[in-house]
């Protein structure tokens, strides 16, 4: 009977070391993410001012992209081309800041799908100039089904002074945005309210780090730095391929 036992526990012992072994072997550290998908390919846009542009503040209101371009995929994908402007001029400056990023515009665009629906939640739209007709602010982040985030903006943003709320069509949070704000459109602000600006302070956040977002690691790590849920990874990823597929060709 000792002898069962002992068989019986050695075992039990080698089928974990095993079972171990096997996750290691199909898992190793740096591997893709649990759910096994390649990140989404990095769509382009043409875009062909910006390339020559170096200055900090960029206006990517004033139609840097392909008009062609820009018509067509908006009317492929039911982006606003207001929005989709402002998404493909983001990827290109941020790419232009941070070579080894290679984020897609698709990949921003997904995140403003999912963040405001591109500046039409509520049942806004965006202006000319980037701004939402209304202005989308997000719950209470009282620690009432949302994290707990004490006011840092004196209701500037989001007019609480107690509590913070996410703003704007890219839904930053005030004091994220006080760290990571950018003017996209070169009004010498930088305003979570507007699209350029948003955007283009969603893709510098993305690419912060060092990152490569042609990586399954790169790009997993990034949308987790903006939600930390792997079903918001899920969705993003799912919709930038969408996206990818539905645009109009850039060659």
């Amino acid at each position: 009977m000792l002898r069962l036992k002992r068989l019986a526990v050695f075992c039990v012992f080698t089928i974990a070391v095993v079972t171990g072994l096997l996750f290691w072997l199909i898992h190793p550290s740096g591997a893709a993410a649990p759910w096994g998908q390649s990140p989404p390919p990095q769509s382009g846009a043409k875009l062909p001012m910006l390339s020559s542009i170096s200055t900090p503040a960029v206006d990517i209101a004033e139609g840097p992209v392909d008009a062609q371009w820009l018509e067509q995929s908006a009317a492929q994908t039911g982006i606003p081309a207001r929005a989709l402007q402002a998404y493909a001029a983001a990827a290109e400056r941020a790419n232009a800041d941070a070579p080894t990023c290679r984020i897609g515009w698709n990949t921003v665009a997904a995140i403003g799908f999912f963040e405001s629906a591109h500046g039409s939640h509520g049942g806004g739209s965006l202006t000319p100039a980037g701004q939402s007709n209304r202005t989308i602010i997000g719950p209470s982040l009282n620690g009432d089904s949302f994290a707990a985030i004490a006011d840092t903006d004196s209701g500037a943003f989001d007019g609480d002074a107690v509590w913070d709320h996410a703003v704007g069509p890219m839904q930053f949070i005030p004091s994220t945005w006080q760290q990571a704000g950018r003017d996209g459109n070169g009004d010498g602000e930088a305003d979570p309210l507007n699209i350029d600006d948003a955007a283009l302070s969603a893709a510098a956040y993305l690419c912060a780090g060092g990152r490569d977002l042609t990586t399954d690691r790169g790009w997993t790590d990034a949308v987790l730095s903006y939600n930390q849920s792997d079903s918001y990874v899920r969705q993003v990823r799912d919709q930038a391929n969408v996206y990818d597929a539905q645009s109009a060709p850039t060659g």
